[in-house]
């Protein structure tokens, strides 16, 4: 028996169903009748491949078997698929439902283009807005479990940066509602799964997507695996600001980072969110929506300080309420020192019975990671880093397409610049299902007409990543070494690429992550054994962790302007003239390169004009 075909039976015995894992004695294997016939080479194969089980892959794995049941479709990820980002996101999700009271697509196109600091593409953000409505109702149908108003409709909250209420909730866990309602419809039209798989490279032969290589972190059996169409939604990078950050421990950028080494440009690095509210303790998320329900920041004299910053006060939008906070604490009117500071977020006057209601999960959030219970008392909190607006980039917002043919992108992963400089509340979760719908349709037209390629060009990336694991992993070495290595990259992002930047800073950052890139070379795993060893997926994740670094220092040195989330005091203002442009770092022979495209403008000014 060739060893390709036994990658193949091992692949047909990997990707069971999620209700397999459930003890279903019904399971069957995911490849056995619909493994793509014609593949010469032998090697384990799909039509449609989805890097990613969030919401925007298991939006994107439901597109392409709802509209072509003839595709085989599988989700590699590197946990089980309900561990994400997506579960974690807890106020809402923004998409206009009641036109009563004087809301709009367009309305809320102007707020996400307003709020990301106009350097949202306007034509994106229009579809995409009219594409959100649409999905609210979607999500219903399917089965999310909605709060509900005393009609019955879908219950709605204020957001920061929203002119009205659109932002749909279930109670604070919308995401983890949400995502379960997005798998258990990717299980009923028999989807497949990939568990414990992380990608290490994504191979491209002619131009256009031939398939990746992964890695089975349970058995370390590093292997290609061919597709027509691929979709990557491997979700944000913010996890460089690896001790302060409210982004999962798997969500480092592979995906993204695998794309700029396969040749796809990286768009708007530089543009990282900090979300406002973490507990003080590590940077566990407080919800935008204990603002949106009428939550109160203080500082240490007891004083509503937004009052100072914003009209909308604590429901401004985030880039504005992370710099108030952060002010606060520069200027003396905090709690604590140094990384410890902090200011208060008081929901007490709601009632226990509203935060029971509508916040429960943040009141075990703090009960957990601060022994408070904001029943009785105020919260410490301050700014963690939360959302990449930057990312993968897209050629059109339609398919989510790229400009490989064979690769679309979705959710935090992507950019078609919906987001632009600043993200506001309640838009992830929209971004996440209508542009992870919107690429698995794209893929799904893409696989219908294309065939495999040959799987050389493949091959040959699974046997670098082979030699680089027995290299890596060869016995010697002192593990704790690519740990603090971790620490202080996290550390270093922090210090100088944080919610408040200078020139200064960003070059030294630019100095230290040459630094950690050359003392990462030279790190070695003292476990050379393939089965589980977590050690090597952290290297890995490291690695990628520290080009994407590197790829938003260089973005951030050279934007000399303050636009949304990239606040550089140097050059305090917005320069329209200058930057109303997106950057775009592309690697080329192992070098990063920085180039720039002008932001799509069309419907709205740039001087605040609302729409009509």
């Amino acid at each position: 028996m060739s060893e390709q075909f036994t990658r193949r039976e091992f692949l047909q015995t990997a990707c069971i169903s999620v209700s397999a894992l459930a003890a279903s004695s019904s399971a069957t294997s995911v490849l056995a009748a619909d493994m793509p016939k014609g593949n010469e080479n032998g090697l384990p194969s799909c039509d449609v491949l989805v890097i990613g089980s969030g919401g925007a892959g298991l939006r994107a794995a439901v597109a392409v078997r709802k509209n072509n049941p003839n595709l085989t479709v599988v989700v590699a990820t590197k946990m089980m698929p309900s561990r994400n980002a997506t579960c974690m996101a807890e106020g809402g999700i923004n998409g206009v439902t009641d036109f009563s009271n004087g809301d709009s697509y367009k309305l809320h196109a102007y707020d996400t283009v307003k709020g990301g600091a106009y350097l949202v593409d306007q034509d994106a953000a229009l579809k995409f807005c009219e594409l959100a409505g649409k999905a609210i109702f979607d999500m219903d149908y399917i089965g999310t479990l909605f709060s509900r108003t005393d009609k019955g409709g879908v219950a709605q909250r204020f957001m920061g940066g929203a002119s009205k209420k659109r932002c749909n909730y279930s109670a604070d866990k919308t995401g983890h509602i949400l995502m379960h309602a997005c798998l258990d419809e990717a299980i009923s039209n028999g989807v497949k799964f990939l568990m414990d798989h992380e990608l290490l490279e994504i191979g491209v032969d002619e131009g256009k997507c031939e398939g990746v290589v992964l890695r089975d972190i349970q058995t370390g059996e590093i292997y290609p695996v061919l597709c027509k169409a691929l979709v990557v939604a491997t979700g944000g990078y913010t996890r460089i600001f690896y001790n302060r950050t409210s982004t999962p421990y798997i969500a480092t950028g592979d995906g993204v980072a695998a794309a700029l080494r396969a040749g796809l440009g990286f768009e708007d690095p530089e543009m990282l969110q900090f979300h406002p509210t973490g507990v003080a303790n590590g940077g566990t998320l407080i919800t935008e929506a204990a603002r949106g329900e009428g939550g109160y920041l203080l500082n240490n004299k007891g004083e509503r300080f937004m009052k100072n910053y914003h009209e909308k006060m604590e429901l401004a939008p985030r880039d504005v309420v992370a710099r108030a906070i952060e002010t606060e604490i520069r200027e003396g009117r905090g709690y604590g020192e140094g990384l410890g500071s902090y200011v208060l977020i008081d929901v007490r006057h709601l009632g226990k019975e509203k935060i029971m209601k509508s916040l429960p999960k943040i009141r075990h959030t703090a009960l957990l990671f601060q022994n408070i219970d904001l029943v009785e008392q105020p919260v410490p909190i301050r700014p963690t880093a939360h959302y990449s607006m930057g990312g993968i980039e897209v050629a059109k917002i339609d398919d989510m397409s790229t400009k490989i043919p064979g690769i679309f992108v979705g959710g935090e992963a992507s950019c078609i610049s919906i987001h632009g400089a600043n993200r506001l509340g309640g838009n992830s979760l929209t971004d996440a299902v209508v542009t992870g719908r919107l690429a698995g349709m794209g893929a799904t037209n893409y696989a219908k007409d294309a065939t495999f390629g040959k799987g050389e060009k493949t091959k040959q990336l699974a046997k670098m990543w082979q030699d680089k694991f027995k290299e890596i992993a060869n016995g010697s070495g002192e593990v704790h070494e690519m740990y603090a290595l971790r620490e202080e990259l996290g550390k270093q992002n922090w210090d100088n690429m944080g919610i408040f930047r200078t020139q200064a800073q960003l070059d030294a950052l630019s100095a230290a992550l040459e630094d950690i890139e050359a003392r990462y070379k030279n790190i070695r795993i003292p476990d050379n054994s393939s089965v589980m060893n977590t050690a090597f997926t952290d290297y890995v994740e490291l690695g990628n962790l520290i080009l994407l670094s590197r790829c938003a220092c260089l973005a951030a040195q050279n934007r000399h302007e303050s636009r949304g989330a990239h606040t550089i005091e140097d050059y305090p203002k917005r320069d329209d003239v200058n930057f109303l442009k997106h950057s775009i770092v592309n690697l080329k022979d192992g070098k990063l390169e920085l180039s720039y495209k002008p932001v799509v403008v069309t419907e709205f000014s740039l001087d605040g004009r609302k729409p009509q």
